[in-house]
């Protein structure tokens, strides 16, 4: 049994950093502004499209813009967090 796992990690070393970054996504997920269901399900999609993905260029390309992504999601829960505070100590001007 110990070979086979380990002959599956040999033939893609990424794979462990595909899950990690899907663990992740998912994780920052749970705020989406727009539903976890939404975030999970288009997730899902995302990588089930690139599941037979074998090159190891284009699996560290997919890797790469998945951690834009994870950037950009931060960005958003930033600027909301931002929003909310300020809207909660600063009058409206008018």
């Amino acid at each position: 049994m110990g070979s086979i796992v380990w002959t599956v990690n040999m033939t893609n070393p990424l794979r462990g950093q595909v899950i990690h970054l899907y663990k992740t996504l998912l994780y920052m997920g749970r705020e989406y502004p727009q539903g976890y269901v939404y975030f999970r399900t288009r997730l899902k999609t995302a990588f089930m499209k690139n599941k037979d993905v074998s090159d190891p260029e284009k699996i560290k390309q997919l890797l790469a813009r998945g951690d834009f992504v994870i950037k950009e999601i931060e960005a958003l829960y930033f600027l909301r967090k931002y929003r909310a505070m300020k809207k909660r100590y600063y009058e409206d001007e008018k």
